[in-house]
C-alpha cells in the first residue's frame, strides 16, 4: 500500500517562504527519505539520486518566495524533483539499454504504488496498456516487477526457460513502451512524456 503523503503546516511553509531557515530544515527532514526512495526506485543509481535530491532542494530554496501555503506543497516539491529526474533521462537518452532498464524501472514503480509521482493520466496509460498484454507476458511482468521474483524463480513457477522469462519481460516492456508513444497527448504527462520524447529520433 502506498504511504499517504506528509501534510505540512501552512505556518511553516510561511515561515519558509519569508527565508527561515529552521523550518527549511524542517522540511528537508520530511521530505529528503520520502524523495529519495522515490528516486531511487527509478534512477536505481545512489549518486544520481544524491545529486538529484541535493539540487531539489537547493531550487527549493532559491524559489522559496513562489511557495503558496495554501496550495499542495508536496506536488510542489515533487514537479521540482521531476524536472530534475527529466534531465538525467535526457543526458541518458543514447543509451538504448540504460533506456530499458528505466523503462522497467518506471513500470516497476508504478506496479508498486499510485502515489502522485506518476500523474493519473500516466497511471492510466500503463494501466491500460499492461491489460492489453497476453495473459503469459502480463503474468511474467507481475511476477518479475511487483513481485521482485527472480527469472530463474518464475522459470521455475511457470515451467519455461530463463531466457523465456528474459524475452517475454522485454518484449512486455516494449510492447507497454509502444502504446504509451502512441497514447500521450500534449500536456498529458510530466515525466513519461518527456522520457519518451527523448526515446524518439
Amino acid at each position: 500500500m502506498p504511504h499517504p503523503s506528509p501534510k505540512v503546516d501552512t505556518d511553516l511553509l510561511r515561515m519558509l517562504r519569508n527565508g527561515d531557515a529552521i523550518a527549511f530544515g524542517k522540511i528537508y527532514k520530511i521530505f529528503a527519505p520520502i524523495l529519495y526512495q522515490r528516486l531511487l526506485r527509478l534512477l536505481k543509481d545512489t549518486d544520481t539520486v544524491e545529486e538529484i535530491l541535493q539540487d531539489t532542494f537547493l531550487k527549493l530554496w532559491e524559489k522559496r518566495g513562489q511557495i503558496d501555503p495554501e496550495q499542495a506543497f508536496t506536488t510542489y516539491l515533487y514537479r521540482i524533483a521531476d524536472h530534475l529526474a527529466i534531465d538525467v533521462f535526457r543526458r541518458i537518452s543514447r543509451d538504448k539499454a540504460l533506456q530499458q532498464e528505466l523503462w522497467a524501472s518506471t513500470i516497476s514503480f508504478y506496479l508498486h504504488t499510485e502515489e502522485t509521482f506518476l500523474a493519473k493520466e500516466q497511471r492510466q496509460l500503463i494501466s491500460t496498456a499492461i491489460e492489453q498484454l497476453p495473459p503469459k507476458r502480463k503474468q511474467i511482468l507481475i511476477l518479475c516487477k511487483l513481485e521482485d521474483k527472480s527469472y530463474q524463480e518464475v522459470a521455475e513457477l511457470l515451467g519455461i526457460s530463463v531466457s523465456t522469462v528474459s524475452n517475454q519481460l522485454v518484449k512486455a516492456i516494449k510492447e507497454i513502451k509502444n502504446y504509451v508513444l502512441q497514447s500521450a497527448r500534449g500536456e498529458q504527462v510530466i515525466i513519461l512524456s518527456l522520457l519518451l520524447s527523448c526515446n524518439i529520433y
